[in-house]
């Protein structure tokens, strides 16, 4: 008489089986734990990206003129002599506020970064957030005879930072046909 075989796992292949699905399942759940704790950098980054954005816009909206815009030549002066009272410079004025009525007015005088902890409304910048903006001369730019003097273009440089990440946006604003409004 001849006995059929039972079909089905040992004890010990069972065990084995587990472990490998529990290894695995370990395995997986650590990717995921790691992607979720790393999700809200973009978020963060793109909050800082809307900040500087945001900053960058209102300095490049502001006129650049050889005067102050509230002088009464400085729609028309084609350097700084011809303004009726102090000629533009970089630093704003004592009682200027923001917005700034000239590009210039957002620079420190000796180019040195300055600190913004608002928008243009008045809202503080989230917790954990600063923004600084430099304003300074770019020096001549473009080739040969189309070139821009260097009185005539400022370097804009914005720099958000949080935590230990940074978002810098970096522009250019001239001066053209005679001042620009």
């Amino acid at each position: 008489m001849m006995r059929s075989r039972q079909r089905g796992l040992t004890l010990i292949e069972l065990i084995v089986f587990i472990i490998v699905i529990s290894i695995a399942v370990v395995a997986v759940l650590q990717v995921i734990g790691q992607n979720t704790a790393r999700s809200a950098d973009p978020i963060r980054r793109k909050q800082a990206m809307a900040i500087a954005e945001g900053l960058l816009d209102e300095v490049r909206s502001a006129a650049f003129t050889f005067c102050d815009p509230a002088d009464p030549n400085a729609q028309f002066a084609t350097s700084a002599a011809q303004c009726a009272t102090t000629p533009e410079g970089l630093g704003p004025e004592k009682d200027n506020a923001r917005p700034f009525d000239n590009v210039s007015d957002y620079g420190a005088a000796n180019g040195a970064p300055v600190v913004y902890a608002t928008d243009l409304a008045g809202t503080n910048f989230p917790a954990g957030y600063a923004a600084t903006v430099t304003v300074t001369q770019a020096g001549n730019l473009g080739p040969g005879s189309a070139m821009v003097p260097a009185t005539d273009a400022l370097r804009i440089v914005v720099t958000v930072t949080y935590g230990n990440e940074s978002v810098t946006l970096e522009s250019y604003r001239t001066r053209f046909a005679p001042n620009n409004f």
